[in-house]
């Protein structure tokens, strides 16, 4: 938690920052109650109490925030209402020490007699929340948001927000949603996104997809400038399988220069190709990978590849599946580079891709000495196509082609006069 800022009055030192409030009851408040203890008369404390809480107050205008709490400390206050003041500042003075547990512990203690002037009842109780929020204990806080609502009849956005944090770390997902929109609803002049992503990540979590998508839609509206906002809504349509939304709003982002993560070119790739636009995927790749975009690892070069072979870009696809192998000596990729090449005509490097598979030791060899013999006929090294064409036999997946291979390049390697 953050240090609480020094005051040029002890009694300013007790205020706390909040947001607009507004005089809706909330929970259980008593308006009479509440009107009376506003109308009550100013408490102060007794001569001997007050000066000796003067002097605290000069040692710690005087940076000895240890020497004022000392002397607090010896302060045995008979009145109930001097008792409370005291705990109320050395409640503040630990807080500002940094030292949480005791700050709550005498904030409790003059909280607890509802002697305290209504605003300075007021602020602590709102203190109270705070210190156990950051201090973890949010059924705690939760509680003193509420005791606070009641006894001053006022909403606070800032508190809701609080509380609906407060819920999410208690993973009580479904809490979190009424008191953020709460907080929404008495935020609408100045929006604060935090109580929206509070939803979002609810929502996420109990599964229900299509309201995260909804909050994130209505945040695309309330904050257009945001980058945030429109990359995070256009990774959402993933998950309720809105892909052509999805595209567009990542298009847009793009366009808007809202691309900030490699995820985001990630992303925008994958929705090209679920809606069949694999080139657009391949190109957005390629692209961002020149430009550093994202990062040329393994991973991504096959991806690339793996769009370019969608898209029915041969020799591009074989170029990209040859980088990716090169990581990590993969035989499965050089393998596939090389099948592309022989489809591509590009019979002699077909060859070389597709030797360097069998050297790494894949485990697709009937597929790879089938490959090998048409890329050795299609040159006329009739011999080394029919001895490739021979060991594709091996390979039962393969055998009942390879075969009748066997004979056909038999039968062309008789024509030209050449003895296998």
């Amino acid at each position: 938690m953050k240090q609480m800022s020094k005051a040029t009055a002890l009694a300013l030192m007790m205020s706390l920052a909040g947001g607009a409030l507004s005089t809706a009851a909330v929970a259980a408040p008593d308006p009479a109650k509440i009107e009376e203890r506003k109308k009550a008369k100013t408490k102060v404390m007794g001569e001997r109490v007050g000066k000796k809480v003067i002097k605290a107050f000069d040692l710690y205008n005087e940076d000895k925030v240890d020497e004022a709490i000392a002397l607090l400390l010896e302060i045995d206050a008979s009145d109930e209402f001097d008792k409370a003041t005291v705990n109320r500042y050395l409640g503040n003075l630990y807080a500002q020490k940094e030292e949480y547990k005791t700050a709550i512990k005498y904030i409790r203690q003059a909280i607890a007699p509802d002697v305290l002037n209504f605003k300075d009842q007021a602020d602590l109780m709102k203190l109270l929340g705070d210190l156990l929020v950051g201090t973890e204990q949010y059924e705690g806080a939760k509680k003193a948001y509420y005791d606070w609502m009641d006894f001053t009849g006022e909403e606070d956005s800032k508190v809701y927000g609080r509380i609906a944090q407060a819920n999410y770390e208690l993973k009580k997902f479904a809490d979190v949603i009424k008191p953020a929109d709460q907080a929404i609803a008495l935020n609408k002049e100045e929006p604060n996104k935090s109580f929206y992503m509070l939803k979002i990540g609810s929502y996420f979590e109990l599964k229900q997809f299509k309201n995260a998508v909804s909050v994130a839609e209505e945040l695309v509206k309330i904050f257009p400038e945001d980058k945030q906002v429109w990359t995070q809504l256009g990774s959402f349509y993933m998950q309720t399988e809105e892909y052509r939304k999805g595209q567009t709003v990542m298009e847009i982002a793009f366009q808007k220069g809202y691309f900030e993560k490699e995820n985001h070119y990630k992303i925008l790739g994958s929705y090209y190709s679920l809606n069949e636009i694999p080139y657009k995927a391949a190109i957005t790749f390629e692209k961002a990978i020149k430009d550093k975009n994202i990062e040329r690892n393994k991973q991504n070069v096959t991806a690339t590849a793996s769009y370019f072979h969608q898209a029915k870009n041969i020799a591009k696809a074989a170029q990209y599946y040859e980088e990716a192998a090169k990581f990590e000596d993969d035989a499965e990729l050089y393998r596939k580079a090389g099948s592309l090449l022989l489809q591509d005509l590009q019979y002699a490097a077909a060859v070389v891709r597709l030797n360097k598979a069998l050297e790494l030791g894949s485990k697709k060899k009937g597929t790879i000495y089938s490959d090998l013999a048409e890329a050795y006929l299609y040159q006329e090294k009739y011999k080394q196509a029919y001895r490739a064409i021979v060991k594709a036999q091996e390979d039962p997946k393969t055998r009942k082609f390879a075969r009748s291979w066997a004979s056909f390049i038999k039968e062309k390697a008789q024509r030209k006069g050449i003895s296998l």
